[in-house]
């Protein structure tokens, strides 16, 4: 399958990192400063208050006017005819997943190979989970798997993993045929495309995230844009305790409005977002051009034709090949300063919380989830900084034996 590709841009160069042929585990120098997982994508703070101060002042503090500007232009920007602006991805996913089962028996099918946050909107709902297995290649849920699990089901989600988009329109169709209500969790999609067409408008709804981590940022909030004009009126509702404003309240609601402050800062974040887009998918092949040729390496596969957010960039590492397991990477990384994240190990079927469903054998979710990492991605993320990240790596798996030597001495030196 061919894969995304797009041409490096430069950026600016700052970093105290500066190129070493030794690794800090094996005895070179130690990183003069460390490179985070993430960097919140922060808009002045002086536009911020001065996007906030009418609202502020007349006393509209939540789920106010700046609430309704951020639903119209996101509505206008995904070509969608809602989008209903939440606390959180997370409230919103309840609410959808709520509506979307309401009046429907059996069990919500989903992937396990994801952020807990999809399985814990099932769970709030009172609902059995049915988890699937995944494709190895694009992290994806696997479309076969999908399908074959939607019988009896109440409904199914679908989550967008990374930002790369999950092939929505063959699930979309599966759904369909089974008369299955479909949402998107699209939590770290915010700006990604399949086929040209941008993610927010399949299924039923598609949740998207503001979370400090994402291509967008309010702090905390989140946004489900739908063409459901039903939907949206009940989200509307049901983000404000589901009471359509005499106190009746319609059906169990909860307290899931956005504040004017979160809006603000969305809003001016939106302004950057296409700014913050670039800066991603120009790291990532940049990354992909230096990594995707080391043996062992295999970066996450997004289909051509398709555009990825690059919420994460990830990578599955196979010890085979590389010379190195996933935390032995990870710990030469750590020397260095350089954080990553093994999203999502655990797996959500083998987490505490949901080791009470009676889930089917997933052996290629369990097993890819041994194996993936993710790098440092944000748009501060400077040239410097990336070379050295790469540089690692390829320095991890050239000295593969006497990586594994030492750290082998450094855990007998602990016990």
């Amino acid at each position: 399958m061919k894969t995304e590709s797009h041409r490096p841009a430069d950026h600016a160069t700052r970093t105290a990192h500066a190129p070493r042929r030794t690794l800090a585990l094996l005895g070179g120098a130690p990183p003069a400063a460390a490179i985070p997982i993430a960097r919140p994508l922060r808009p002045e703070l002086d536009a911020v208050v001065a996007r906030l101060r009418p609202s502020y002042d007349a006393g509209a503090l939540t789920n106010g006017p700046l609430a309704r500007e951020l639903e119209e232009r996101v509505a206008e920007r995904l070509g969608v005819a809602h989008v209903v602006a939440t606390s959180s991805c997370t409230s919103a996913l309840m609410l959808v997943v709520q509506a979307a089962v309401d009046g429907r028996s059996g069990p919500v099918v989903l992937p396990s190979f994801t952020f807990s946050a999809t399985a814990h909107a099932v769970g709030w709902n009172g609902r059995a989970l049915r988890f699937v297995e995944m494709d190895p290649a694009s992290l994806q849920v696997d479309p076969d798997a999908f399908e074959a699990a939607l019988d009896g089901a109440a409904a199914a989600i679908a989550v967008h993993l990374y930002g790369a988009p999950c092939r929505p329109a063959q699930l979309e169709a599966a759904a369909a045929r089974a008369g299955v209500p479909l949402l998107f969790d699209a939590a770290h999609a915010l700006g990604a495309t399949h086929e040209g067409r941008a993610v927010g408008g399949f299924g039923i709804a598609e949740v998207f995230s503001l979370t400090p981590t994402k291509v967008m940022v309010a702090g905390e909030g989140g946004l489900v844009a739908t063409d459901d004009d039903e939907l949206a009126a009940r989200l509307r509702i049901g983000r404000s305790y589901a009471d359509p404003g005499d106190y009746d309240t319609q059906f169990t609601g909860m307290n899931a409005r956005m504040s004017e402050l979160h809006a603000a800062v969305a809003l001016e974040s939106l302004e950057l977002l296409d700014e913050s887009l670039a800066a991603r998918r120009a790291i990532a092949a940049r990354y992909r051009a230096a990594l995707g040729t080391i043996p062992g390496l295999a970066p996450q596969v997004v289909p051509e034709g398709d555009r990825s957010s690059y919420k994460d960039f990830t990578l599955t590492v196979q010890p085979g090949a590389f010379g190195l397991t996933r935390d032995e990477l990870v710990a030469v990384l750590a020397s260095e300063g350089i954080d990553t994240r093994n999203y999502f190990d655990p797996p959500v079927h083998r987490q505490h919380a949901y080791r009470h469903v009676d889930a089917p054998p997933l052996p290629v979710t369990e097993a890819i989830a041994r194996t993936v990492t993710c790098l440092p991605i944000y748009p501060a993320l400077t040239t410097a900084e990336q070379d050295c990240i790469i540089e690692v790596i390829e320095l991890a798996h050239r000295n593969a034996d006497a990586v594994r030597d030492a750290l082998a001495r450094r855990e007998g030196d602990r016990s």
